[in-house]
């Protein structure tokens, strides 16, 4: 078999750990990159058990230099990439008017800064693989809120930065997506919908109720369905499309 590599960030937990966990389906190396090592270590364990090999890179991304270790540390181990996903980043929900110049810019340095970083790291390996990039935004980008601010402006910005990569990937032969997930159930999900809960003075379900309904929308969001599609996104069966914002919400953005 030949041996292809992935590099999924955020991989500890949530959409990014589902992603690692997939891909291992379809790439014979995984490299996990997170800040929380026995998490990574948990995630790598699994994916072993497979019989594929994992790397743990416990680096924080919000770091400049990060990007730098975690691309040589995967040529040293593995000797190419093939598919960097970039998930790490989770984003304040405060509100426009609540957000300090701090928490704006610790926002940016993972999620937009840590994947742009990451991704010039790895273009010369993924020119070499004509491999396949995906960055992870969300519908806020295309509905923005009073309420989370942040986060509406910085997956925005992922998605031009998306498009930019993309622009270049079509003369280098290298395919670059983004994926918006709507509302997915993760760890940060629970904790957000707990304090929603707490200040309506209402059970954690009938919050979860009253947000599907608010929504519009059937169900919450599972990991294991983003990580479904990260891996069609990086699979020959995609390889036309590029430059693209694949939207899996459960159709809460009704806009054309």
């Amino acid at each position: 078999m030949i041996e292809s590599v992935a590099i999924v960030t955020g991989a500890s937990s949530g959409i990014g750990k589902a992603t690692a966990v997939r891909l291992s389906a379809d790439f014979s190396c995984v490299a996990l990159v997170a800040r929380e090592r026995g998490k990574l270590e948990d995630v790598a364990r699994v994916i072993k058990a497979k019989g594929r090999r994992a790397l743990v890179i416990e680096q924080d991304l919000g770091v400049p230099a990060a990007a730098k270790t975690a691309i040589e540390r995967t040529l040293s181990e593995f000797g190419r990439i093939d598919a960097l996903l970039n998930i790490a980043g989770a984003v304040s929900g405060l509100g426009l008017f609540q957000m300090t110049d701090e928490q704006w810019q610790d926002g940016m340095n993972v999620k937009f800064h840590g994947a742009r970083r990451l991704t010039l790291q790895a273009w010369e390996s993924l020119k070499a693989s004509k491999g396949s990039v995906v960055f992870v935004s969300g519908n806020a980008a295309v509905v923005p809120r009073v309420a989370g601010a942040a986060v509406g402006s910085i997956n925005a910005a992922i998605e031009a930065l998306a498009k930019a990569f993309a622009g270049q990937g079509i003369e280098d032969g290298i395919q670059v997506n983004s994926v918006s997930p709507g509302a997915v159930m993760t760890g940060r999900r629970v904790s957000m919908l707990e304090k929603v809960a707490a200040a309506k003075q209402l059970s954690l379900e009938e919050t979860k109720r009253v947000f599907l309904k608010e929504a519009g929308i059937a169900r919450f969001g599972s990991p294991e369905d983003i990580a479904e599609l990260m891996a069609f996104a990086v699979s020959p069966a995609a390889r036309w499309m590029t430059g693209t914002v694949l939207r899996m919400d459960g159709g809460e953005v009704k806009s054309v």
